[in-house]
């Protein structure tokens, strides 16, 4: 099967959506199926006004129709509700091709961290923009019950994994700072609620690895956090098993991919106990959640490492390859 998945969210931006898209992508492949992306690599784009990693395609329209066009898929994805994925879904309505969809970030939420646009009222508008998707995909149950109750007809279950190949326990001497040692890995921006941890009075060393808009600002703020930038999936794996705990902060995540690359490297997670983590930790046992994000972060150190890893092997990227899959609608 041909399948063409349209999104703009792509390399080099380093998020859970591009990660997620990409073990997709090897997974079909593997599976015998032939993928091509539509990305904004092959488009002219400026920078998201209030977020310049991310790149926002202009006039897409004929570009994304030559490309279905040329490809002639057997099924289409449309995974963001970007320029990209605005174009795609205006082509399949026109020529009625069929289409699946995917419900990755609280776009809502995110829209309203930033400039303050109410949430009901672009929760409208995404449900007009799923609206004739033959499925929408959605990693979480409490995900889907949140968007069953908005108003959302047709969503159906896709689950996330985890690389436990490139994610796994071993040497944890890779940070040379004061222990405890709690760790954030993430976008630096203010959707993620960062400073939710960053003000936070706990003993040991702070670490923040990923960039993002508001890390000039909070660096200048916080001189005792250590920020450590972008880092390859190697080298985060060294700072996941160096850390003592994983602090998960953000309120507005439908997943958290990050939560499992720190499980499967033997650290617990502390975390708001919001959508998100309820379903990603739950109560597991492999980390602690609490309205107290500091309470949950101390209490997260008893936790044991490989309990926390073995709960993290239950994730499999294979069963969300086979679920993408099963959801497709072929045209």
């Amino acid at each position: 099967m041909k399948v063409m998945i349209i999104t703009d969210a792509w390399k080099p931006q380093v998020n859970g959506v591009v990660t997620t898209l990409g073990k997709i992508g090897e997974g079909l492949g593997q599976l015998g199926h032939e993928v091509r992306f539509v990305t904004p690599e092959k488009f002219k784009s400026i920078p998201c006004p209030t977020y310049r990693e991310i790149r926002l395609s202009l006039m897409p329209f004929s570009g994304v129709k030559e490309q279905i066009e040329s490809f002639a898929p057997d099924a289409v994805h449309i995974a963001t509700e970007g320029p990209l994925g605005m174009a795609a879904r205006r082509y399949c309505m026109k020529r009625k091709i069929a289409f699946t969809t995917a419900f990755h970030t609280r776009f809502a939420e995110y829209v309203h961290a930033r400039i303050r646009i109410p949430i009901d009222f672009t929760y409208g508008w995404l449900r007009r923009f799923h609206a004739p998707s033959r499925a929408l995909m959605v990693p979480t149950p409490s995900v889907q019950r949140d968007l069953e109750a908005r108003g959302f007809a047709n969503t159906v279950a896709w689950t996330q994994g985890v690389d436990t190949e490139t994610f796994f326990p071993g040497s944890r001497d890779a940070l040379l700072a004061r222990r405890p040692i709690f760790l954030y890995v993430g976008r630096v921006a203010v959707e993620k609620n960062v400073e939710a941890f960053l003000t936070l009075d706990l003993p040991g060393s702070k670490w923040v690895v990923g960039e993002g808009p508001m890390r000039a600002q909070l660096e200048h703020d916080y001189p005792a956090v250590y920020f450590a930038g972008i880092k390859t999936p190697a080298e985060l794996a060294r700072y996941y098993r160096a850390a003592d705990v994983f602090v998960f902060p953000s309120l507005t995540d439908t997943f958290g991919l990050v939560m499992l690359e720190s499980l499967a490297c033997g650290t617990p997670v502390a975390a708001f106990p919001v959508l998100g983590p309820v379903d990603v930790i739950g109560d597991s046992g492999a980390g602690v959640l609490h309205e107290d994000l500091g309470v949950a972060c101390l209490r997260a150190l008893d936790v044991s490492r490989e309990k926390a890893r073995r709960y993290a092997e239950q994730f499999s990227w294979q069963a969300s390859i086979d679920q993408f899959v099963q959801h497709l609608a072929p045209i």
